[in-house]
């Protein structure tokens, strides 16, 4: 009996289904929003694109100690650090998600490593946005083995299932999920619907297959990825290249990891021959000036599994407008502001009236709040005009009533400033380590003013 086609109303900017037309969505408020799309219903009366998509099949009911527990070999890609934030490396029909700004390189990381693995597993590179000879054209220029790879121009998520199931390569890459299709649903590629349906598609074809599935997603202006929300669901993990396009460096951050660590970050550097790993971060964000500037300080942030040590500047200036600027780049400005207001009532230092501009040298993007007390002690620095020792590394959490907090492992921080030849370290008191640490010198502090009185 041949399925019936059923209709569905879907917004494109917030994803909500209704069954009928309408002006306005409910839920996001949007006007003329709804487009139609034409699913297959199951025959069980349940539509194609309601179905779970999550590729486990109905089976007798078991205990969880009953449950066997083997071993999932991961499949090496041939650089540590992609490695690295993937937890090891690609678990057999898993869901990869790989999002960026345009430029930052996630064509070029995904061909590097599948021309690499391809020398021992089956791949299959999908693009639906380059010609076949303009993804030559780049293997060719990073000098890359061409021998091995298997690459198609489609963007039918139809005509791609039924070659990837035909040639069942280990590793599939579509590229990318904003310009694929579904030919029964009616609206355009790169719609909530196409979106969230492509993806079903080709997720449920991973895990029936037990494929790697890497899919290209891009950002929108705001740096999120584009599409319905749910799409960060489907998959196992969301990775995230990010870097500024005026740096020589690129951050691949885990926001989303059910095989690994969250916010693990990986260092690359793009290079004539592609992105290549870096293997120690902190060397190559401490290349500082010889001479000592004013705010300017070193931090030791905490990236997944590692320490990771970057420089911070902050320049604090007389402001010539009516409200003064606050400008931060690689921090969250929100949080740059509340520390200019703690740094006011708990320090007794006033920068409301100056405009203050921070910068994480190197592109990195903090989002770890123990870099709270290097922003307040570069800021000081730089308005009081006051350089701040070379040898001097900072962490620590501040809290709105002024009290230096603790932040986790704290042990490795300061083992990792010892490595690169920091002699002193200010840190919050539950921080500081009970036994001494050789060419060390720790001191605790629990309010701004103590910090204050330790540095100047």
């Amino acid at each position: 009996m041949a399925s019936k086609l059923k209709t569905a109303f879907v917004c494109n900017e917030c994803g909500s289904d209704y069954r009928k037309w309408q002006g306005q969505c409910t839920d996001c408020n949007a006007w003329n929003t709804l487009s139609e799309v034409k699913v297959n219903a199951t025959p069980h009366g349940i539509s194609r694109y309601q179905h779970s998509f999550s590729g486990a099949s109905s089976g007798s009911i078991n205990l969880l100690k009953d449950v066997e527990l083997d071993e999932v070999p991961r499949v090496k890609s041939g650089n540590s650090e992609l490695d690295l934030v993937l937890g090891g490396g690609f678990v057999p029909g898993s869901c990869v998600l790989l999002g960026g700004e345009p430029g930052a390189g996630k064509s070029t990381i995904l061909l590097q490593t599948l021309c690499h693995m391809a020398q021992n597993e089956t791949a299959l590179y999908v693009t639906g946005e380059e010609s076949s000879q303009q993804v030559a054209m780049r293997a060719r220029r990073l000098d890359l083995p061409l021998d091995k790879l298997q690459i198609m121009t489609e963007t039918s998520v139809e005509n791609i299932c039924l070659v990837a199931k035909g040639k069942t390569p280990r590793l599939l890459v579509v590229d990318s999920i904003q310009v694929v299709h579904l030919e029964d649903i009616t609206s355009a590629p790169g719609s909530v619907s196409q979106v969230r349906e492509s993806a079903a598609a080709l997720v449920r074809f991973a895990k029936q297959t037990n494929t790697i599935l890497i899919i290209v997603g891009h950002v929108t202006k705001d740096g999120t990825l584009a599409g319905p929300k749910v799409l960060e669901h489907m998959i196992d993990c969301s990775l995230m290249l990010e870097g500024r396009k005026d740096s020589q460096y690129r951050t691949l951050r885990g926001i989303k990891n059910r095989f690994g660590a969250v916010n693990e970050l990986g260092v690359f550097a793009m290079t004539e021959r592609g992105l290549k790993g870096v293997p120690n971060p902190s060397a190559i964000f401490l290349q500082r000036n010889e001479e000592v500037s004013s705010g300017s300080i070193v931090v030791v942030i905490w990236e997944g599994t590692r320490p990771m040590l970057v420089e911070l500047q902050a320049l604090v200036d007389d402001s010539h407008l009516g409200s003064p600027r606050r400008v931060s780049l690689g921090l969250d400005h929100n949080r740059l502001s509340m520390l200019i207001a703690v740094l006011h009532r708990h320090g007794n230092i006033m920068v409301g009236d100056q405009d203050v501009f921070v910068n994480v040298v190197g592109g990195v993007k903090i989002i770890d709040t123990s870099a709270d007390l290097a922003l307040i002690l570069s800021i000081i620095s730089s308005f009081r005009n006051k350089p701040i020792p070379r040898n001097i590394v900072v962490f620590g959490e501040v809290g709105l009533s002024g009290e230096i907090r603790p932040v986790s492992s704290g042990q490795e921080r300061l083992k990792e400033a010892v490595k690169h030849g920091f002699t002193r370290a200010i840190v919050p008191v539950a921080n500081a380590p009970k036994k001494s640490i050789t060419g060390l010198k720790v001191i605790g502090v629990k309010k701004i003013f103590e910090a204050l009185q330790a540095l100047f």
